[in-house]
Order: C-alpha cells, then structure tokens, then sequence
C-alpha cells in the first residue's frame, strides 16, 4: 500500500508543481488498465481568475488533436473494419471527387502514417475562403507537398482528409458518424463537437485569450481550422471529459463484446499499435506514434493535443494514462508541458503497485 500512495503522491506533486509554475492552471488526470480507473486526481484551477473554481474529474477539455483520434481514427477504422475501405488503395479507385488530382494517387495509410505528401499547413481561410464547400474541394485539389510515401511530416491535412474520406464513404456528417459508432457505444457521453450548449462550456477549462473578445476560448474550439467548418473538422473540434477517454481507452486494451457494438475492434487497435513506416523517421502507427523516449520494444503509443491533452496507451503492461491540461490559457511554447508529460509518463507506467497486478 505504501508503494502505491507514494506513487500517486509523485504525480500529484508532479502536477501541483506545473500549476505553481504556471505551465497550466489546472490539470485532470488518471491512470488505468482493460478493468477500469486505478488511480485519478486533480491539481488547480479552471480559470486563475476565478481561484474557487477548481479543476474537477468532470471538467470539460478542449480535445484539440486528440479529435484526430476520437472521431477520424476510430471511424476510419470502423469503415475499414466493415470492408469498406482498403488502406493501401489509391483514394482516386474508390473516390471521384480527388480523381484527376494528386490526392488520389495517395493511400489512406499513407494519410494515416503521416507520410502521403499533403502540404504541411491547413492555412484554409488564406487559401479558400470561409464557405465549407469551397474548402473542402480546395483541400482535395491542393497539389502534393511531395511525392507519397517520401517522408514521414505531421500535418492536420491527413486528418481532415480522412475526416472527408469517412464522410464520404458512410453518407453521414464526421460528427453523427463519430457519435453512432463509437462515442455512444462507449458510453462517452459528454464527448461532442463544440460549440458546447451552455451546461457544458460552465465547466469547460478555459483556452487561449481570444483577441476579438478579449475573453479566453471556452466551450469553443481553439483550433481555427474547426471554428472556420462551424465546430466539425477532422483536425480538432472536439470536447471530452476524463471518463469518457478512459472508457475509449479501456476499450483499446480489451475490446468490448457487451453492449451495443463499437465500430473498430482488435485488428484496428492491432494494425494501428505497430509501426507501419517501414524505414522512416521518425516511426509511427495509425496516427498513434510511439512516447517519446521510449522504443518499439516498449510498446508505448501516444497522442497530444495542443490545447495540453494527451493520452498514453501500452498493450503490452495493459496500461493507460491520460493527462488533460489546459496550458494554453498562459503560452504557447511547448517544451515546460513536454517535460511535464514525459515525467508523467514514466510515473505511470513504472511497474510498481500504483496499479492491481
């Protein structure tokens, strides 16, 4: 027992430490395996401006690229799982509105590893405009950033993509497709694309400072690229509560027969919990890519989103974690909350008895 408390005082104190030096006002988080929560907490404030009130397991967090993975991911994978979808196929054998155009000589793999070409940035409003549908073809058509399969370079772009992709391949909107597949099954409840009804954005943590209305981003998306498609966007947009990626989490580790049936199951988490890159660095899976400081053999996979998210998964220990900050209310600059993650990381998943063996 003494093993335990300790373990959990080390992130707390970890994590009060980040509050203090101001890497975040608050932080959420929670440590678990395929049985559930083992271990959970909180440390500081939604707002520092309103002190009293403090960060709770039921705050609601901009998700920001963790979308990537609640909606897109799980989705692709769901249409793949169904056979509707070939991951090493040219988008352009199954996709008319890219063929003709460079994107269809790409894969959803490769959109999937990072490494089809697509242009680096989204930059949607400066290259087409405010209307959805201008955008939408306008990121379809864009020619290649390079040829695909050249290198491995993070873009939003992929999953905007493969968010169209899914629209396009199951008839229905990313948000209704995300929602009747996955997030109900999984009992995620509060998990949804912003704008957040009122009830919910009260316990939103608060974002980056809004230079229009001088007032900080709460209940609606950071991201610029989801505001400009109304809250909806492969790229980010979605909000979540602890529980909820826990349940999404336990899932990953032993997916459910129970219940209603969720759209992607083991061969999904199994292609996307391997390195799929071949030869190139930096390695990744299916969107996930491995902690850093860790090595294949670890079996250690993650996924970040900007607003300060992140989530931790390892089939191998049977074992996740998730970190919700919202460090964006004070900076921009990444390296203090890289050095709170990777120590929160290693505490989590130490091998001691934090968790039931």
């Amino acid at each position: 027992m003494k093993q335990r408390e300790t373990m959990i005082d080390r992130i707390e104190a970890l994590l009060d430490e980040g509050v203090r030096d101001k890497v975040y006002p608050g932080a959420v988080w929670a440590v678990g395996d395929s049985t559930g929560t083992q271990a959970s907490g909180c440390a500081g404030v939604l707002d520092p401006d309103e002190p009293e009130h403090r960060m709770k397991l039921d705050t609601v967090f901009d998700a920001a690229s963790l979308t990537k993975i609640l909606a897109v991911w799980s989705s692709i994978g769901a249409l793949w799982e169904d056979g509707r979808l070939d991951l090493d196929d040219q988008l352009a054998t199954y996709w008319p509105e890219v063929t003709g155009y460079e994107l269809g000589r790409v894969t959803a793999r490769q959109l999937l590893t990072h490494t089809a070409g697509v242009p680096l940035r989204a930059q949607l409003k400066n290259q087409y405009g405010t209307n959805r549908d201008a955008i939408r073809k306008g990121v379809l058509r864009e020619p290649l950033h390079r040829p695909p399969g050249e290198a491995v370079e993070y873009t939003d772009r992929a999953a905007l993509i493969l968010g169209f992709l899914a629209e396009h391949l199951s008839g229905m909107p990313l948000d209704q497709l995300a929602t009747e597949r996955t997030w109900q099954p999984l009992g995620m409840g509060t998990t949804r694309f912003g704008p957040l009804p009122a009830e919910l954005a009260a316990r939103c943590a608060p974002t980056e400072l809004d230079q229009e209305t001088d007032t900080h981003l709460k209940g609606v998306a950071h991201d610029f690229s989801a505001r400009l498609l109304s809250g909806v966007c492969g790229i980010a947009g979605a909000f979540t509560v602890l529980d909820d990626l826990a349940n999404f989490l336990r899932h990953m580790l032993a997916p459910s027969t129970d219940g209603p049936a969720v759209g992607f199951g083991p061969n999904w988490i199994a292609q996307a919990l391997t390195i799929q890159t071949g030869g190139l660095e930096p390695a990744r899976g299916l969107f996930w890519h491995s902690a850093p400081g860790t090595s294949e053999a670890d079996d250690m996979w993650v996924h970040y989103g900007f607003t300060g998210t992140g989530m931790w998964i390892s089939p191998t220990t049977d074992r996740w974690a998730i970190l919700l900050t919202n460090k964006l209310y004070y900076t921009r600059d990444r390296q203090p909350l890289a050095d709170v993650r990777n120590a929160f990381r290693s505490l989590s998943f130490t091998p001691s008895d934090l968790l039931p063996q």
